[in-house]
């Protein structure tokens, strides 16, 4: 497992295959599921120009690997990375990368579904917004993923 954050320029893809040839059996895995998560140009219906994201360093590395502890708990997946960017961004900036490596996909799906939500609704990071008016403003709340939302609801019927 690793998880790093960074002030750094991120290339997920570099980073994947860093990872694997670093931490994984070569021809054990079926699959890697990644998901990369960039900055856009406009959020709760402003044009945005650029972002800074914080962090508590210490705190938010250990939320992350708790996280990734319980993903590797629940799922049959054989390892799986989190790299975090914050800093000053702008659009199309890559933010994040979750990758997960399973011998099956389904597990890799599921698991890096579950890690990414938790970093968008749960991770203690803070979202400083430079509209292209030069307002800045707090970001109070992520998008929510509707599916963790429908199958919530579905589990309690």
């Amino acid at each position: 497992m690793k998880v790093f954050i960074t002030k750094e320029i991120l290339d997920p893809y570099k980073e994947i295959m860093a990872y694997e040839r670093e931490a994984l059996p070569p021809g054990k895995h079926g699959g890697v599921v990644s998901f990369v998560g960039t900055m856009r140009d406009f959020n709760d219906g402003q044009d945005v120009r650029a972002m800074n994201l914080d962090y508590y360093p210490g705190m938010t590395e250990h939320h992350i690997e708790r996280v990734c502890q319980e993903a590797m708990k629940g799922w049959d997946i054989m390892d799986c990375m989190v790299v975090h960017r914050v800093g000053e961004m702008v659009p199309t900036d890559p933010i994040v990368l979750v990758a997960v490596w399973s011998a099956h996909r389904k597990d890799s799906f599921d698991a890096c579904r579950y890690i990414i939500n938790y970093l968008k609704e749960s991770a203690p990071f803070w979202k400083c917004e430079v509209t292209t008016q030069g307002q800045k403003h707090w970001v109070e709340k992520n998008s929510e993923d509707p599916g963790v939302a429908k199958r919530v609801a579905l589990k309690s019927a």
